[in-house]
């Protein structure tokens, strides 16, 4: 599911990061260009984010399973779950308290911290996810949503967008990658 010796690290970052930009694109189509009206195609086109996201979470966590397999792991595992309660949402089938960003907000901090402990990707893209997802965690309290909801936004959209284009035109340090891979598997 990750980088492999077949496939340079590089290239797979770089994919990762045009999957990641695909999933922001489809993302703000259904925000912000489908009317609220066409409620069907709307539905559609965050099946499709959901979707897109879903793969995401499946190549980031190849990315990172050299840094920590289990921590890696437990990110894919949360993120899926956020993505099948955001899946029932579109169907009206979740709980009504059950927001995704339950989800994606430990998503991002655990995505951020394995980023941190990375030495392939640089820190300050760690350091932004990890305030972005606590960002998200916070942004669930109503009191902080009346109060900082643009600021989280664009802190989250900061945030992801600095690694989706990261990843898309610096791809990851090849050579730490492979290092921090090596050691992995002499564990």
């Amino acid at each position: 599911m990750g980088p492999t010796a077949e496939t340079p690290p590089n290239s797979n970052a770089r994919a990762i990061g045009v999957v990641y930009l695909l999933y922001f694109l489809v993302a703000v189509l259904g925000e912000l260009l489908v009317p609220r009206r066409l409620v069907v195609i709307r539905e559609t086109v965050n099946l499709a984010a959901f979707a897109v996201y879903i793969a995401v979470t499946l190549l980031f966590y190849g990315l990172f399973k050299p840094v920590n397999r289990n921590l890696s792991l437990l990110a894919a595992i949360i993120s899926l779950l956020g993505s099948i309660v955001g899946i029932l949402g579109v169907f009206h089938l979740a709980p009504t308290r059950l927001s995704p960003l339950w989800f994606f907000g430990p998503y991002c901090i655990l995505i951020g911290w394995l980023i941190l402990r990375s030495t392939f990707l640089p820190r300050i893209l760690g350091a932004l996810l990890v305030s972005a997802g606590m960002g998200w965690i916070a942004y669930l309290s109503p009191a902080v949503v009346n109060l900082l909801s643009n600021w989280i936004k664009g802190l989250g959209i900061l945030a992801e967008a600095s690694l989706m284009l990261w990843l898309v035109v610096m791809g990851v340090n090849e050579r730490r990658w492979q290092e921090q891979a090596g050691k992995r598997e002499a564990r």
